[in-house]
């Protein structure tokens, strides 16, 4: 499946490549809405002490995912750079779904934050071992600026559908589970053994069928620390990190906060409370993060084609804009109020598909700019980066939503409960982290998007001069 010489890469390559995805977004939507309630209320850590296990999970982010980068970028393999990784890590990397979910009952407090700990760990490395390298790949495929965004438009897919799936099935699975009269414990790891033994097919797809453009001879390599100083000397990357990180902040805290918000506010603390939607009893985060999801999914095609006809910051500022007036709607929402609860939900998933089919397709295209400045292809380091700065988000909201959460009263409900009310200050600072901080952080994200100097113009400009380039290297 070699990129042909014209700009449009073929439809099954873009297919292809977009299902890779479909695990990645899996595991990162299970950790996203359910590993902090589930530290909470099945592993019974205290929500403060809960929040260091994340805390120094960031650390060891800041560690690997560059040095993936760089490895990535220096592979050199009858497959390529980014392929034989696929290869060689995407089964660990299912198998570590279930370890996550795997905590044992033990009674000590600091054991299970090292067990907790440590499993975060290791998922991490075998995640960042398979991401890094996957996202890199995007700049190779697809060089053009419209057809990097369809690209990214076809991970994006598989990004919602998978995530649609994950928040639709996992909770009904823990509750069937349950039910059957044995433990939320093993509800979590089922749900991981099944999503874990899915990802690994196309990841080992793309590893096998997908073939890596040809990339420019590299001149030797450089020490870890002098890439990264000069990635950083890249003016577009700095405004594509401020731009992830308060877009997946935004998101990470809606993920992360609103099994409590909807356990606890909406369906004032019935564990087993449903909602009945088509015909189906769905528990409250399948039904809101459904409807969202689905919305999400219905609505790529529009971003993509607004991006096209305008130009990816536009369409990507006025997502932002949009979910914004949405995120100050979640205030509204009262206890039982659950069709109000899924409209908001309809209209945030209007603007979530923003932020998840155009950052990526923004980022991208510091990879040639980076090239015209230095002479070299770095996209592992750039998405090593990334990737630190995506789980970092991710962990530091857990962070602090713990953490908020503890000093607020919040209270982990006793074994075998299934109705419990929170203190109304933990239901005060739920609603906050539901509402307005989110706010603040997407109007942070219009701020970055209308900054970010690469417009359709500037980018094509810069292809134009390295094809130049290129060519005098040939002769």
């Amino acid at each position: 499946m070699n990129q042909s010489a014209n700009k449009q890469l073929p439809f099954r390559l873009k297919l292809l490549y977009g299902s890779g995805d479909w695990g990645i977004s899996s595991s990162y939507m299970l950790r996203s809405i359910f590993y902090a309630i589930y530290l909470t209320d099945v592993v019974g850590l205290e929500p403060r002490l809960a929040s260091f296990g994340g805390l120094i999970g960031v650390v060891w982010d800041a560690i690997n995912d560059p040095i993936v980068g760089l490895l990535t970028d220096r592979m050199r393999s009858r497959l390529g750079r980014r392929r034989p990784f696929l290869l060689w890590f995407a089964v660990p990397f299912g198998i570590s779904f279930v370890i996550l979910w795997s905590a044992p009952q033990w009674d000590s407090q600091v054991a299970l934050l090292i067990y907790v700990t440590l499993t975060y760990m290791l998922m991490d490395t075998l995640q960042t071992l398979i991401y890094v390298p996957y996202l890199a790949l995007t700049p190779e495929l697809a060089p053009d600026y419209d057809e990097r965004t369809s690209l990214t438009g076809f991970r994006s897919f598989f990004q919602l559908f998978g995530s649609l799936v994950v928040v639709l099935a996992a909770p009904n699975i823990v509750d069937r589970v349950l039910a059957a009269g044995f433990t939320q414990q093993q509800g979590y790891m089922l749900v991981g053994a099944i999503f874990g033994g899915i990802s690994i097919i196309p990841l080992l797809l793309i590893a096998f069928f997908i073939r890596e453009r040809a990339t420019p001879q590299q001149t030797e390599a450089l020490p870890l620390r002098e890439t990264i100083r000069m990635a950083w000397q890249n003016i577009p990357f700095r405004y594509g990190v401020g731009i992830h990180l308060l877009n997946w902040s935004a998101a990470d805290m809606i993920a992360v906060v609103f099994p409590f918000f909807m356990l606890y506010w909406v369906a004032g603390g019935d564990q087993l409370a449903s909602i009945r939607l088509l015909g189906f009893d769905l528990a409250y985060e399948s039904a809101f993060f459904g409807v969202m999801m689905l919305v999400c999914i219905l609505f790529i095609r529009f971003w993509l084609w607004l991006a096209r006809v305008r130009n990816k910051r536009e369409a990507y500022m006025l997502g932002m804009g949009f979910w914004v007036i949405v995120q100050f709607l979640v205030f509204t929402i009262q206890p039982g109020q659950v069709t109000y609860l899924l409209v908001v939900a309809a209209l945030a998933g209007i603007g979530v598909s923003a932020a998840y089919t155009l950052p990526d397709a923004l980022f991208a295209d510091v990879i040639e700019w980076d090239e015209l400045r230095t002479g070299r292809r770095q996209e592992g380091i750039y998405y090593g980066v990334r990737a630190f700065i995506r789980k970092v988000a991710g962990a530091l909201v857990i962070f602090i939503t713990l953490q908020a959460l503890g000093w607020s009263g919040y209270q982990t409900p006793p074994a075998g409960v299934t109705q419990f009310v929170q203190p109304d200050s933990a239901l005060k600072m739920i609603r906050l982290l539901a509402s307005p901080f989110g706010a603040v952080m997407l109007a942070g994200v219009i701020i970055f998007t209308a900054l970010f100097p690469l417009t359709r113009e500037r980018y094509e400009r810069i292809q134009r001069l390295l094809e130049r380039r290129r060519a005098r290297a040939v002769k």
